[in-house]
């Protein structure tokens, strides 16, 4: 297996986690969709909005064009269905973006605008944060989903043969 390929396999999670998720509120209206929920973030659509602008910020740095992270604020996206479009777009430009890796990139750096400056970190260290921060908010995400009376889905499905949902297969065999 190349060094590569985990970080593909990641991306492709990231983009089957997100469509699940984002599936089980599709049917929201504007108002639960922004109602107040337990978390870090208030709401369902705040808590997705900033995976969002979060997703924006990294590859923009990770293609090499680092902006401050305030050039990423916008005004949060309160249709589900309109929201999941816009996350659909940075799922597949992150998957492509890591399909175009080769292994020494994984050890380069990319600046990203911080405050104090540009700070240089490295592609693999990029990535394992963007992973991770995903899954830290779909988790949060999860939570306010069942407190909004709705099942929560299942995230987990995806790495192993034993219990992998049709679904995953489908990004997956891509």
């Amino acid at each position: 297996m190349s060094a590569v390929a985990p970080f593909v396999t990641m991306a492709l999670n990231n983009a089957w986690a997100n469509e699940v998720l984002h599936e089980a509120v599709a049917d929201m209206g504007e108002t639960a969709f922004t109602a107040p929920r337990p978390g870090f973030f208030p709401s369902i659509a705040a808590t997705l909005n900033h995976i969002l602008l979060v997703d924006r910020f990294y590859l923009a740095a990770l293609e090499g064009h680092a902006l401050p992270y305030e050039r990423f604020e916008a005004p949060d996206i309160t249709d589900p269905a309109a929201l999941y479009a816009a996350q659909l777009v940075q799922d597949r430009r992150l998957i492509a973006f890591c399909k175009g890796l080769g292994v020494a990139a994984l050890g380069q750096t990319r600046d990203t605008a911080r405050a104090t400056g540009a700070v240089p970190e490295r592609v693999d260290a990029l990535l394992l944060h963007l992973f991770q921060h995903q899954i830290h908010h779909r988790g949060q995400a999860h939570v306010q989903v069942q407190d909004a009376g709705l099942a929560p889905p299942q995230l987990d499905d995806f790495h192993l043969d034993y219990g992998r949902v049709t679904s995953a297969k489908a990004w997956l065999d891509g």
